[in-house]
């Protein structure tokens, strides 16, 4: 097999792994909590602890890559990723399940951003779209296989064995990178950022973990706010430092540019609705309607599925409609479609679920595809790597962001209740709430000129060839 192929398969051996791991998790965090004596609702610190870590990360990927070369940096977030899966398989708590969990993220954070790198460095421009092609499938095919392979595992063998599945995977790619990779370094490379990485690390893990353990989870309430401030301060203190240097971790100013502003305010509102499905629909189909995990994960892998449909449809819809159109309306259908997760009921038939999930999923891919699409609109070559740090962190931290805020309603409305235990009913006002965010996109990429993104998806020239024509 020729390099153009074989490189981008070896990328998609960690990206697989990933995004796999991510979707198995999500159907078994019931399982995981009986195991561990911990309330599910508890279990929202599993998922914001991994998307604060790639959060924190994921800024310093390229940094590292140049500094000790890409094939090294690759092969040890590889180890570090399944050393944080063998680690989640040995925990015997919930502290030690989310470290667990924080590990694994050190190592997403820094695999997946090295590995793109190795492709756009090592393979010529003229193979570059083959070579991406192959990139993009374990992306799609990740999240389809995920839901029902986690579901099964759960229900016919442990739960911990979803987590030693990474081995052989992670042992592959070192092997395969170890042969095939050049150990790629950047001598030219800016000094690192040392303050800005302490001030948003810390920033962005106390606000998260405070937000994440409000309630009766991990840390006393008074705790949990104090994580709160703290973060917030150290999150002020970094926007007020990147603003003074010359090479900060994260360029802020980049959100000058209307188009990547758009993208980047705008979508964090519509992943932070995203962000809580993983969460509560799990919760709600095995908690709510005593369904196994394996049939949970038999109906909620159809959302991913609908997503890899709507992919082969997504360029034609730009074109013909344009990017402010297509995001404006789109945010609105795609959030109403988040709010129909919370009208189901133990009543619904199945079919009825698996439409508004399939249909659900078609939208919401819509929407990220254009969203990533009309970030990089404006951005020069230049900048471009700092642009994708930052998209790359606002998105984790949206993502987390609704999985605190959909747990959040969600034990609240449970507490309303007087209940010990999570009822069918209390998971509405969660679906509701974070659809009501999701929508809020909607008017500000409503904002978006007209002719943004035309030259993208080729909008503008099909609506210019008539008068062309007539002259």
């Amino acid at each position: 097999m020729n390099r153009t192929r074989l490189v981008p398969l070896i990328v998609a051996t960690a990206l697989f792994m990933e995004n796999t791991d991510s979707t198995v998790i999500a159907t078994s965090l019931p399982a995981i909590a009986a195991s561990l004596n911990e309330d599910p609702i508890a279990l929202k610190l599993a998922i914001t602890s991994y998307l604060v870590s790639l959060a924190i990360f994921i800024p310093v990927s390229g940094w590292m890559a140049d500094r000790y070369g890409a094939r090294t940096v690759f092969r040890a977030a590889l180890a570090v990723f399944m050393a944080g899966s063998i680690a989640c398989a040995a925990a015997g708590s919930l502290g030690g399940f989310v470290a667990a969990r924080f590990l694994q993220g050190m190592g997403g954070a820094m695999m997946v951003p090295v590995g793109r790198l190795v492709l756009l460095r090592s393979i010529p421009k003229s193979e570059m779209v083959s070579a991406l092609a192959y990139l993009t499938v374990p992306a799609m095919v990740g999240p389809v296989v995920g839901p029902p392979l986690g579901g099964f595992i759960t229900t016919y063998l442990d739960w911990r064995w979803i987590f030693f599945i990474n081995i052989p995977i992670g042992l592959l790619g070192i092997v395969l990178s170890t042969l095939y990779f050049e150990n790629i370094r950047e001598p030219d490379r800016p000094p690192l950022d040392l303050a800005g990485f302490a001030l948003s690390g810390f920033g962005l893990a106390a606000l998260m973990l405070g937000l994440a353990t409000g309630g009766r989870h991990l840390l006393p309430v008074e705790v949990s706010l104090g994580c709160v401030v703290a973060g917030t301060i150290a999150v002020i203190a970094y926007v007020r430092h990147a603003r003074r240097i010359a090479h900060p971790l994260v360029r802020l100013d980049l959100l000058r540019i209307p188009t990547f502003r758009a993208s980047v305010l705008g979508g964090s509102f519509f992943r932070i609705g995203v962000g809580a499905i993983p969460f509560l629909l799990p919760l709600m189909l095995q908690l709510g309607f005593g369904l196994n995990p394996f049939q949970s994960g038999l109906l909620t892998f159809v959302s991913a599925a609908g997503a890899l449909f709507m992919k082969t449809l997504a360029a034609r819809i730009l074109r013909t409609f344009g990017f402010r159109a297509v995001l404006t309306v789109n945010a609105f259908i795609a959030a109403a479609f988040i709010g129909a997760n919370g009208l189901f009921t133990p009543a619904t038939p199945y079919a009825v679920i698996v439409v508004v999930l399939l249909v659900g999923g078609c939208f919401r891919s819509l929407q990220f595809t254009a969203l990533n699409a009309i970030a990089y609109a404006d951005v020069s070559n230049r900048e471009m790597s700092h642009a994708t740090g930052l998209t790359s962190v606002a998105q984790q931290l949206a993502l987390s962001l609704g999985v605190a805020l959909g747990a959040a309603v969600l034990e609240t409305a449970s507490r309303a209740q007087g209940e010990t235990e999570l009822r069918s009913g209390d998971f509405w006002p969660a679906f509701l709430l974070v659809a009501l965010i999701a929508a809020l996109s909607g008017f500000v990429l409503a904002r978006l000129d007209p002719s943004a993104g035309a030259e993208l998806s080729g909008h503008a020239i099909v609506r210019a060839k008539p008068a062309a024509d007539s002259t």
